[in-house]
């Protein structure tokens, strides 16, 4: 997560684009989208009940209820290790895991009220940390303007710098070259800003 400091960069930032355009720029990072418990609790009982066929090549007998308290015990201790963040996300695929982060993106889109921005004009920018996910969503205002294309490029610039551990400055940038976007489609005609510009941190 950004330290104080660097949210009140991003805030300054949004501010700075936002005062060339008449769109309105909202920014929302998130730790995670999920807590994947329902994928860690289902891997625990999958590995448990593998247990059963296993024990047939045991060099021992071992009674039915004796097999029975093996299963529950590998189960519980199963699931309390898949519970440790690093290994739940290694647990839980790719595909689940942005579907989970695109979901809470169009979530906030409505949540932030950018859907209800005069001309149509709302830009959200969200991030969420554990999935590795980045997404900007474009209201139809700006749709008609800015291809896909071009926010897409605005993205890969954003992974590429958060992988080299840049974070707060990969905020930054996107804002600044989402701005230059939006002074295109939207300029300024009239002061206003319906919308918080800070950004908005899902614990």
């Amino acid at each position: 997560m950004l330290t104080s400091q660097q949210r009140r960069r991003v805030s300054e930032a949004i501010r700075e684009a936002e005062s060339r355009t008449d769109a309105e720029l909202v920014t929302v990072l998130a730790r995670e989208s999920d807590n994947y418990l329902y994928i860690s609790t289902l891997w625990a009982a999958f590995l448990a009940l593998l247990l059963a066929p296993l024990l047939q090549f045991l060099p021992w007998w071992i009674e039915y209820y004796e097999a029975f308290t093996l299963q529950w015990v590998l189960f519980i201790l199963l699931a309390i290790l898949f519970r440790w963040r690093p290994l739940t996300m290694l647990l839980v695929p790719k595909r689940v895991k942005y579907w989970r982060a695109a979901n809470l993106a169009r979530r906030e889109f409505l949540e932030q009220e950018l859907h209800s921005t005069r001309g149509r004009l709302g830009l959200l920018i969200f991030v969420s940390e554990a999935e590795h996910y980045v997404e900007i969503l474009a209201d139809r205002g700006l749709a008609e303007h800015v291809t896909d294309e071009a926010w897409r490029e605005v993205v890969e610039q954003f992974i590429g710098e958060v992988k080299r551990g840049r974070t707060a400055d990969a905020f930054i940038h996107c804002i600044q070259r989402s701005g230059d976007l939006l002074e295109e489609a939207a300029p300024l005609t009239v002061a206003k800003n319906e919308l918080p510009d800070h950004l908005v941190v899902l614990e």
